[in-house]
């Protein structure tokens, strides 16, 4: 059996833009890569057809202990989709959930785990969701958060942003890389170096230029205006919306972003967002 190479992240991180940095450095075709064809190269552990798949029938209704008795089975029908290592894109937080692992230890190689500033993750999310921001500071703040299912996926817990990186960075013996969303966007070419090398593989130089290129950000919104995504929420007229690092400055109001910074403080500071003595970096 293959083993699973999994992109983890808080939901509005920047894991799309790793999976499409990937599927263009991989193919380095004479154009950038289709957006809609990612699943092709990454795939989603929160797809429902994966656990009809497992259960022989129809997984529709399946929730709660039924849905996390069949996990592992999925994670071991991901791991052997393909020869060797398997990226598959998750939002769950490393933990336990009704009594089952929400990783699977045993078909896992490792994990790259992006972050993003909890204050430009929260805009983009309520964005994505159709919340209010208040209501998405709040829920990203809930430790028992889940993502509601849909036709296409079952419910996922995410937990909230804090927890979720805290289950990431602190699982015991995984292999893991850790990237943050505002490397990428200031020094590209040295951040996805890092990635490239993670996954055992000579970087390449033209390769990785124009990999950055293809899946900057305005190529992918050039793509999504043209062709739509498949990705994106019914809540929301678009899934690229800005990218930008420091954009929730202009959105969130002073008591919003108190509220932000007093739920995750520690992990900010962890992260490098705040400084020791509570400046905001970003």
């Amino acid at each position: 059996m293959t083993h699973i190479l999994w992109l983890a992240s808080y939901p509005k991180s920047g894991n799309t833009w790793l999976r499409a940095f990937l599927a263009n450095y991989r193919a380095d075709g004479e154009g950038a890569f289709d957006i809609n064809r990612l699943p092709e190269i990454s795939y989603s552990d929160a797809r429902r057809r994966y656990y009809a798949e497992v259960a022989a029938g129809d997984a529709a209704t399946l929730d709660g202990p039924a849905l996390a008795t069949l996990r592992p089975a999925v994670h071991r029908l991901l791991a052997s989709a393909q020869p060797g290592r398997v990226l598959v894109k998750t939002h769950a937080w490393h933990g336990a959930v009704d009594g089952v692992p929400a990783i699977t230890a045993e078909v896992t190689w490792g994990a790259i785990v992006i972050v993003r500033n909890p204050l430009d993750m929260v805009v983009s999310f309520a964005d994505h969701y159709g919340l209010p921001l208040d209501n998405a500071i709040k829920a990203t703040a809930f430790p028992a958060l889940d993502l509601k299912p849909d036709a296409g996926t079952v419910r996922q817990r995410i937990g909230d942003w804090s927890g979720h990186l805290r289950g990431w960075l602190g699982a015991p013996g995984l292999n893991r890389l850790v990237v943050r969303y505002e490397d990428l966007a200031a020094a590209p070419e040295p951040a996805f170096a890092k990635v490239i090398a993670f996954l055992g593989e000579a970087v390449d130089e033209g390769r990785l230029k124009r990999a950055i290129a293809r899946s900057a950000f305005d190529s992918l919104q050039a793509q999504e205006r043209a062709r739509g995504f498949v990705e994106r929420s019914k809540s929301s007229r678009r899934f690229f919306r800005t990218g930008s690092v420091g954009g929730w400055r202009r959105v969130l109001s002073p008591p919003q972003v108190e509220a932000v910074i007093t739920s995750h403080r520690a992990m900010m500071r962890q992260m490098g967002y705040l400084t020791a003595d509570g400046a905001l970096t970003v």
